[in-house]
């Protein structure tokens, strides 16, 4: 017989996905959340077992605590791939998943547009195309450049696959390195002294935990070829927002592509709005259309191995963020 646990959709659109939920599931009692201040009470009052939650509104105000505390909730399904915001929690007494790769080929895609976007140099040519000027131009291959890639999951291994098949060489870390597809060479996080120079391009790929906050900082910066372009789509304090700011005063490196930052919204005041060689964009690399319901989806096929019993899929390791 299966379990017919009360499950609550926590997302600020919760019609979409509780259609797609109650496909699945007809005859579940489901309740929906659209905010975060609602999110404790409706747990107390419904005595959920279950709460799918996209975190929509930043992690600060996240309503962590209250699931740590409710004793009815098991499983907490996160819509996206990061659970830093859930970070820590007691594995024997809840359960954490997550919907990674949901997103990986969106944000593979966003990694090698931005790596167009220096190598090609179409800035420069749209703003020559206001002044009506006709530059003169080579554009430059990417073809036979290196990247790195720090952290191998499914984003990163996405990112490997559409960089070979562009013909770039793929070097990849990982906490516990194995074969890889796609990744000429795979290292532990501790070869990272070493892979810095050899990068033209750099590509985020981790979870935030203590291992990985800062693991680009000073010494990474000072490391890299004056040409390389660091490309994070990972979470805000991976990268040490202090030591990118100070390599790209000195010129240490060609530029980044930033997604991720360690406040969200960046604060209009922030010095890395200045720079030409910077591009930033708003969290949104793993934002398409259609995502969201492409989660539910990935929940509402793990609620069915739940029910029955069976092992869940996407299990997160609170101390390894995967």
């Amino acid at each position: 017989m299966m379990k017919s646990p009360v499950v609550i959709l926590h997302t600020d659109n919760p019609g979409p996905a509780r259609e797609v939920l109650a496909k699945g599931h007809p005859d579940l009692q489901i309740h929906t959340c659209d905010t975060y201040e609602g999110l404790p009470a409706m747990v107390a009052e419904t005595g959920a077992e279950v709460v799918y939650s996209v975190r929509f509104n930043g992690t600060p105000s996240f309503p962590r605590q209250a699931l740590l505390d409710a004793e009815t909730v098991k499983w907490v399904s996160v819509g996206g791939s990061g659970t830093d915001h859930m970070n820590p929690w007691d594995p024997a007494a809840l359960t954490v998943t997550n919907s990674a790769g949901v997103a990986a080929d969106m944000m593979a895609q966003y990694a090698l547009g931005a790596m167009f976007h220096f190598t090609l140099g179409l800035p420069g040519f749209r703003a020559a195309q206001t002044r009506r000027e006709w530059q003169s131009a080579q554009v430059e291959p990417i073809g036979g450049k290196t990247v790195l890639i720090i952290g191998l999951g499914k984003t990163g291994e996405a990112v490997a696959a559409r960089s070979k098949a562009l013909g770039l060489n793929t070097i990849g870390v990982r906490a516990r390195p194995k074969d890889t597809p796609n990744v000429d060479e795979v290292h532990g996080m501790d070869a990272l002294p070493g892979l810095w120079p050899r990068a033209d391009f750099i590509v985020t790929c981790v979870p935030l935990l203590d291992s990985t906050r800062g693991i680009v900082g000073p010494e990474a910066f000072t490391a890299m070829k004056e040409t390389a372009v660091i490309i994070d789509v990972s979470r805000g304090g991976v990268i040490d927002e202090g030591a990118l700011l100070a390599a790209l005063d000195a010129k240490r490196i060609r530029g980044a592509a930033l997604d991720v930052f360690t406040v969200e919204p960046l604060p209009a005041e922030h010095p890395l709005w200045a720079y030409e060689n910077v591009i930033i964009t708003p969290h949104c690399s793993s934002v398409y259309q259609g995502w969201d319901l492409k989660s539910v989806e990935m929940f509402s096929d793990n609620l069915m191995r739940y029910r029955q019993g069976e092992a869940l899929s996407n299990i997160v390791n609170p101390e390894r963020g995967y």
